[in-house]
């Protein structure tokens, strides 16, 4: 049974820095795909960042330049460094992952999700 737990939210304020985690358990290879979500109060998730098999980063609009994605395969773990938090960023962020063959930018695509952690920017 795959498994992603989240860590590493909290609250900042802005200007500040986070660092998300996500642990995944439960697959016995790398997991090709992978990615961060968010979903503030009253709106539609929405994609952060993701990261294909080849370790190819792609982010939003919002966070380019000031997040980054990145794994250490041999821990299975995925990170999502935030740099210069903006109280837009505040969200509850979610670790997803896929084990399609083409790895994708919609949330439909994912069929593994941790329980989320929460990030609040102040201003």
């Amino acid at each position: 049974q795959v498994q992603l737990v989240e860590s590493g939210g909290g609250s900042v304020q802005a200007g500040g820095s986070l660092r998300l985690s996500c642990a995944v358990s439960g697959y016995t290879a790398v997991m090709p795909c992978m990615a961060w979500f968010r979903q503030a109060p009253g709106k539609e998730r929405e994609t952060v960042a993701s990261l294909t098999r080849a370790d190819t980063p792609y982010y939003s609009a919002s966070v380019e330049g000031r997040f980054t994605i990145s794994r250490d395969a041999a821990k299975s773990e995925l990170y999502l460094q935030m740099n210069s938090l903006k109280p837009e960023d505040t969200a509850m962020y979610y670790c997803a992952a896929s084990s399609a063959p083409l790895c994708s930018w919609s949330s439909q695509r994912y069929n593994y999700w941790g329980q989320g952690t929460q990030v609040t920017v102040s201003s």
